[in-house]
């Protein structure tokens, strides 16, 4: 590999490019190569004319973008863009996330993509990767966001399905179909073996994880259930857009919860029109994302999506060079 001097990550139009390697990572706009760090829609878009990914997000990539020209790497495996040498590491988000080890001119950068701290037994820990510059998320970067334990969590979630059956009721907990769903139901496995109701959208993204050898408590599809039947009692997983829709007819009673992490915050809860909140979540809280940066080791960091402005300010007042990158990613959770 020749020499490069500059910056191994630079934002453009098109999403953060690799100058020496000559690849973006998880653009938002088609590009030649893209290096795509986990398979939610924000991160891995339709379009590029080839992907690199984690062998754990493939299948994932598959359902959302269908068949593409992919390149499949093995967590902490090198291989060579350009004149950079790239490996993938776990980053904890959700099936095959990964964050993305670059070395070109001397200096090793990392991007984090979306990652969180807390075990998860969907998906393989995060791994602390030692860098010169370290791109951080930032989706809940204020002091505010601090996450209870999962388990307990669950525990909670559970206890409220069994208040619903008392009261007749179904209990209808909103989470986001890939990552949140999955990691509620093998949280709540240990708690109840009850089998748990799923909303078509939730379904498919569960056969998926099944298929990559996830172990998973029973479901049932919504959809195949008896006509008229009574849900009283039973736990139903659906996404957010179901909320308010014509699919929720068919529970004649039923309280609703959200699971996210946006939902520590009480007044998100009332925007959300929902009986029940309960903080799960598949990003680092505040705490995490400043021992994550200091556990790099890294001497610059670069925020690039969230509550930048907090976290840049904290690390800048302990002596570490920070700015933010304005870019595409969204804020689900």
């Amino acid at each position: 590999m020749s020499a490069f001097s500059g910056d191994l990550v630079v934002l453009t139009p098109d999403g953060l490019y690799c100058p020496p390697g000559d690849f973006h990572i998880d653009p938002w706009r088609p590009v030649p190569r893209a290096v795509i760090t986990h398979g939610h829609g924000d991160h891995a878009r339709a379009g590029m004319g080839e992907y690199h990914c984690s062998t754990g997000s493939l299948p994932i990539l598959r359902w959302r973008l269908g068949e593409q020209r992919y390149h499949v790497h093995a967590h902490g495996e090198p291989f060579v863009l350009g004149d950079a040498r790239i490996s993938l590491h776990p980053a904890g988000h959700v099936l095959g996330s990964v964050q993305v080890r670059i070395q070109a001119g001397g200096e090793v950068w990392v991007a984090s993509g979306d990652y969180k701290r807390q075990p998860d037994p969907t998906c393989a820990p995060f791994e602390v990767v030692p860098c010169d510059v370290f791109i951080t998320e930032a989706t809940f970067g204020l002091p505010v966001y601090r996450w209870p334990h999962t388990p307990d969590v669950a525990a909670d979630i559970v206890e409220w399905r069994r208040r619903c059956e008392a009261r007749g009721e179904a209990a209808v907990l909103f989470c986001y179909a890939l990552g949140k769903a999955q990691r509620v139901l093998a949280e709540i496995g240990a708690h109840d073996d009850r089998p748990v109701l799923l909303h078509g959208a939730i379904a498919t993204g569960v056969q998926v994880y099944r298929d990559a050898g996830i172990a998973l408590p029973e479901t049932r599809a919504v959809a195949e259930e008896e006509k008229g039947r009574d849900f009283a009692g039973e736990l139903v997983l659906a996404p957010p857009s179901a909320a308010g829709s014509p699919w929720m007819r068919r529970f004649r009673g039923a309280q609703t919860g959200f699971a996210s992490g946006w939902m520590r915050i009480r007044g998100n809860r009332r925007r959300r029109n929902v009986d029940r909140g309960f903080v799960v979540s598949d990003h680092a809280d505040w705490p995490d994302l400043v021992r994550t940066v200091r556990e790099t080791g890294a001497r610059r960091v670069i925020a690039t999506h969230g509550d930048t402005h907090a976290l840049v300010r904290a690390l800048c007042e302990e002596g570490i060079e920070a700015e933010s990158f304005r870019t595409g990613y969204g804020d689900e959770d």
